[in-house]
């Protein structure tokens, strides 16, 4: 996975009153801890760290981040977004070694039609839209791609049926259901008024043929 690169300055002042003002920079503030060290706050340009962000990694790019020119190896533990602007107010990184694995989550995306459950008037239940994984730093997926095309009604893909890549776990139970086939309300809806029909008209079948044994009966 590629890395990008971000500068951070320490010395923020704390509090909300500093904060909107870094904001109102063009400044991001942001918290750096993980490996044993003690929490910075830092700040960094806005613009710089969208563009850092806006990768094919996603949340999970890894992140150089030179701090007053110590460079650190960093991935994104949290990002706060304004409840308005959904522009981001604040950031938090956490410190990882290049050699121990870390725990992500891997955006899942399903492919294939689900043939079986399409001729039967039902749809694919997405369950899961991101897989725990462990893996080391550099092996992250960007995504992971899981085929539906044999999903059958009431049956189901298990995190155990993904196809991981090498050095890649799934740090969730395999039995967990990343998607299923299941019949919709309105196809429930409508079986129930065919079946309901169905009877009814059995039903008067039979009450003719008892109409017809009584007027035989009589004659």
């Amino acid at each position: 996975m590629a890395e990008q690169s971000l500068t951070a300055t320490t010395g923020r002042d704390l509090g909300s009153r500093s904060t909107r003002r870094l904001r109102r920079e063009g400044q991001v503030p942001g918290v750096v801890y993980g490996l044993g060290t003690d929490p910075i706050a830092i700040a960094m340009n806005y613009k710089e760290l969208r563009t850092a962000m806006t990768t094919e990694a996603g949340l999970n790019v890894l992140i150089n981040l030179d701090i007053d020119g110590a460079s650190e190896l960093c991935i994104l533990k949290e990002l706060q977004r304004d409840a308005i602007r959904q522009e981001v107010s604040h950031v938090d990184f956490i410190r990882i070694d290049a050699t121990v694995d870390v725990a992500v989550d891997v955006v899942i995306h399903l492919e294939g039609e689900a043939k079986e459950v399409a001729n039967a008037s039902g749809m694919v239940d997405q369950l899961m839209f991101s897989l725990p994984v462990l893996t080391k730093p550099n092996n992250i997926p960007t995504s992971l791609t899981v085929d539906i095309s044999n999903l059958e009604i009431n049956g189901a893909i298990h995190v155990a049926d993904i196809a991981l890549p090498e050095g890649v776990i799934a740090n969730i139970d395999g039995d967990e259901s990343v998607a299923i086939g299941v019949i919709t309300r309105s196809t429930l809806e409508a079986m129930a008024a065919e079946d309901a029909a169905a009877a009814a008209a059995e039903g008067d079948l039979l009450a003719a043929a008892e109409e017809g044994d009584d007027e035989d009966s009589d004659d």
